[in-house]
């Protein structure tokens, strides 16, 4: 046992000082020259709290060291300045091959401070800079010299500005999201100027027009144009007053002239106000090409030696497969450098203890990333589902169902107000029609059998569409117009069909008796949920039906329909269904077959999410407030379905890390360089259009940090991030909430608790569900700092 033991001891110690070896020869080739009791102390404390790597504050003690450093990067870019731990960190200057030039100050290689951004071109940007965006105080002088002073946030102008155009027009006010909006002055060069109000950029609101003659306009304007109340002024007094409109052929108004004029004014034609602002045209924005923020940064990181360049395969969280992979060098090497002891048997009992020791050694986080090979787009997939068309088994139930839809949505009934009577929720208030295939006094002739249609809680579903600003012909058209339904290639676990609408803005789930019975149980608390909260991230439901066919069969097919979370004109590359448990949680399928339908669980998820601040304070409220109504309700087994549309995607399908981030590991020779053009990360941002469409859940643009799971940790259910950042925007919401803890749910986890680990088990009690979704909802869902 001594002997044994004492080599037990030596093959550790072997272990510690081959660990502290890779440590150094891995700080050597990042810094050149540091002491081992620096790197000892650095590991010591990320190996303690990887989670608080970003927590160093500017000025605050680091553990890597800062240099001077003057560097001709792998593409071609150049950087002089402050350098730390394989990043631009203080105060220097980036030049792309480009021409773009950045001078000022970094923090973790991200533009963070004071600095100016210049462009080939000729226009600059000086001020203030957040996480590699024009954020902050600043001033940005195009490159046809119009400049604009004053407020920014992520590269748009919002909040108080002023911009003097070349032409000599100016304009001070407020702004909002790169547009003027709100109260502002805005000045022509002939020194005629508009104060008031602005929407979208244009004038719209109130607000008073002043001609440099001394006309005058004052009322409400829409799109640029006076329309609605206003009156117009001459300098002597006189004045017409009256409701405005462009496109009127007689105005209805009233001329009042001036007591101490001759001057009549008589025949003045109000349309001549739209002549003479016909001629006032706002100085139009410059459209800025590429944005600091888009610029990716080449940064150099070492490779390890050996089997660094090898193909290996990995999970979708980046793990390493075992398969196949050969004896590291380090690892044979231990045997020969070792004196264990001095005959062979002994040896040999060393070289098998060491191998032991290092198969149960805790993996080191630099290694596994080390060897993470980039993330790949998913392969295209084809569109999703068969089409029903004449043949297909469920033709004539899909003419059933598109019967019934237009007969229920096109019913008249009177305008329902949002504020319904209880009996509309009865579980009684159902409505029957007969659509025998000839027709009847209310429904057309078909060519589809005989079938009774039956409407659930009618009043409710309607003024549900109503108060999701649902049109009812539009509706109608993508449920029941020419093109027909798609049926997805199979049921879900739980035995439903899903079919989607060909415009894909709707999806239709067969439901079993019980779900329809929990729907209609917790109808009222949905209905008022979504009555006080807009952005609530449960499924939003449009109608609950059944078709009945008559006859011998007696078949019932009960369904709902709902929202499509994932339509979009972004492609969706990563889709997550995430439940907080870990049983059964991981896809089946290997990689290369994953593709962009394919929907990954949460041993899959290999990302955290980071949304802006204000978005994840709303966030964080949203699921609290959601979760309390599923808990109240008994309802437990629901999903966060997520989707992710990555910004940036080579030619080549690798999708691009942001810039300042850590590159993975490849070829040396192009380590770190973007090799291919990408698309405008930041059209999102420019686009009005795209930002008014933001709301919590749908086409939010965020940042996703890649994260790795620890090989010796089984199942771990949130991965350790690594510093690798991706622009994205995410869709998200609360899907499957029609699952109550009933008495098969229960038998369910008192028969897997005696099999594993009931925490880790999907069916437990609804409040334990709640806590246990929020906490690992709260854990992969972090605010951007």
């Amino acid at each position: 046992m001594i002997g044994k033991d004492s080599n037990v001891m030596k093959a550790w110690e072997f272990t510690v000082r081959k660990t502290h070896a890779a440590a150094k020869k891995r700080a050597n080739s990042i810094f050149g020259t540091i002491s081992l009791a620096n790197v000892e102390v650095e590991e010591d404390e990320n190996n303690r709290d990887n989670d608080n790597d970003d927590d160093d504050e500017e000025g605050g003690s680091k553990s890597f060291e800062l240099y001077q450093a003057d560097k001709v990067l792998a593409n071609g870019d150049y950087y002089t300045g402050e350098w730390a731990d394989n990043l631009p960190h203080g105060v220097g200057k980036y030049l792309w091959t480009d021409g773009c030039m950045y001078v000022g100050e970094w923090y973790k290689g991200k533009t963070k401070g004071i600095g100016r951004f210049s462009w080939p071109s000729g226009a600059t940007y000086e001020g203030e800079f957040k996480s590699g965006f024009m954020d902050g105080n600043g001033t940005y002088t195009g490159c046809n010299g119009d400049t604009y002073k004053g407020q920014w946030v992520m590269n748009l102008k919002h909040g108080h500005g002023l911009k003097s155009c070349v032409n000599g027009d100016w304009y001070e006010g407020e702004w909002r999201r790169d547009l003027k909006e709100g109260q502002g002055r805005y000045e022509w060069k002939d020194e005629s100027y508009y104060v008031g109000e602005w929407k979208n950029g244009s004038v719209w609101g109130k607000g008073s027009f002043v001609w440099a003659n001394g006309n005058s306009f004052e009322g409400y304007w829409e799109e640029g144009v006076p329309k609605g109340n206003g009156s117009f002024k001459w300098p002597d007094g006189s004045y017409y007053e009256g409701n405005w409109n462009k496109d009127a052929k007689d105005y209805n108004g009233t001329f009042y002239p001036s007591e101490s004029s001759e001057e009549g004014h008589f025949d003045w034609d109000p349309q001549e106000l739209y002549n003479e602002l016909s001629e006032y045209v706002v100085c139009p924005g410059e459209k800025v090409s590429v944005l600091p923020s888009q610029k990716r940064l080449a940064v150099w990181r070492s490779t390890k030696g050996g089997d660094s360049g090898k193909n290996r395969r990995t999970s979708v969280d980046g793990r390493v497969s075992s398969e196949g992979a050969e004896r590291t060098p380090d690892r044979t090497s231990l045997c020969d450098e070792g004196n264990v002891s001095a005959g062979p048997r002994t040896s040999t009992v060393g070289c098998d203890l060491d191998e032991e020791l290092m198969a149960l050694q805790v993996d080191n986080l630099d290694d596994i990333v080390a060897q993470l090979q980039p993330l790949k787009a998913p392969k295209k997939s084809k569109r999703q589902g068969e089409t029903i068309c004449k043949g297909h088994k469920n033709y004539e139930l899909m003419l059933n169902l598109q019967l019934g839809i237009r007969h229920s949505v096109g019913r008249p009934a009177p305008a329902a107000s949002l504020d319904l009577k209880p009996s509309a929720f009865d579980p009684k208030e159902k409505v029957w029609t007969r659509f025998p295939p000839e027709g009847s006094k209310y429904t057309p002739p078909h060519p589809s059998c005989d079938f009774r249609w039956k409407d659930y809680c009618p009043v409710v579903f309607r003024t549900l569409r109503k108060l999701f600003n649902v049109d009812s012909a539009d509706y109608m058209l993508s449920i029941c117009g020419n093109d027909a339904l798609r049926e997805l290639s199979s049921p879900g676990k739980s035995g439903s069909f899903f079919y989607l609408t060909d415009d894909d803005r709707y999806m239709i789930k067969t439901m079993k008796k019980a779900e329809v019975k929990v729907l209609i149980k917790m109808l009222p608390a949905y209905y008022n949920h979504f009555r006080a909260h807009e952005n609530t991230l449960l499924t939003k439901y449009y109608g609950l039906h059944c078709v009945k066919l008559t006859g011998t069969a007696q078949k019932k097919v009960r369904f709902i329909i709902m929202g499509n979370l994932f339509r979009s004109e972004y492609t969706i590359h990563r889709r997550f269904d995430l439940k907080g448990s870990s049983l059964g949680r991981m896809t089946d399928k290997p990689e290369a077959e994953i593709s962009e339908t394919t929907i990954l669980k949460d041993l899959d998820l290999n990302f955290i999410f980071r949304l802006q601040k204000s978005w994840f304070q709303d966030f964080c409220r949203q699921v609290d407030r959601d979760c309390e109504l599923l808990e109240q309700e008994g309802i437990m087994d629901y999903s966060l379905l997520v989707g992710i549309h990555f910004k940036d995607i080579s030619q080549d399908g690798d999708i691009i890390p942001s810039g300042g981030s850590r590159t993975p590991c490849g070829d040396s020779e192009n380590e770190g360089t973007p090799q291919l053009t990408r698309k405008d990360t930041d059209q999102l941002l420019l686009d009005p259009a795209r930002w008014a469409s933001i709301v919590l859940g749908v086409n939010m643009p965020a940042r996703v940090e890649r994260t790795v799971r620890r090989n010796d940790i089984e199942l771990q259910l949130v991965g350790e991030p690594i510093g690798e950042f991706y622009e994205v925007v995410l869709f998200f919401g609360i899907i499957d909430i029609l699952q109550d803890y009933d008495i098969s749910k229960k038998l369910e986890h008192a028969y897997k608790s005696i099999q594993y680990d009931p925490t880790s088990i999907s069916a437990v009690d609804p409040r334990q569900y709640s806590r246990r979704f929020r906490d690992f909802i709260f854990r992969i869902f972090t605010e951007d700092s």
